[in-house]
């Protein structure tokens, strides 16, 4: 992979993500005005009508991982043939770049491709 796709880079892009999600901003209004935050602007199909974080529909390479760290740092051993070896984040990337739809990749991680909101 390029030096975009590298584990510290993809950490620390789901690092701003969650630091993106956490912002806030003042919106005056008649009654005096209110907070605003991503859930209440986003996107999210799955769940219109109370969306969390979790349910807005952001296009992210983290996504494949449910914008989860511990999903991202995952290694298994797996056997190909004769050949034991190590599967992590690239193999399962991989797999769901070429199969976005998968609810379970078919390395030894077992992930699913789907976002953290339930979507592709």
């Amino acid at each position: 992979f390029s030096g975009v796709l590298q584990l510290d880079v993809l950490r620390a892009l789901l690092q701003l993500q969650e630091r993106l999600a956490a912002v806030t901003a003042w919106v005056p209004g008649d009654g005096g005005g209110r907070n605003v935050t991503l859930q209440d602007v986003c996107y999210a199909p799955l769940n219109p009508q109370e969306p969390g974080v979790g349910d807005c529909a952001v296009s992210s390479v983290t996504q494949y991982f449910q914008n989860n760290r511990s999903n991202l740092e995952l290694t298994a051993l797996q056997q190909d043939g004769q050949h034991p070896g190590t599967v992590g984040w690239r193999d399962h990337l991989m797999y769901c770049v070429n199969s976005p739809l998968s609810f379970k990749d078919i390395t030894a991680l077992e992930l699913s491709c789907m976002a953290e909101y339930g979507g592709p």
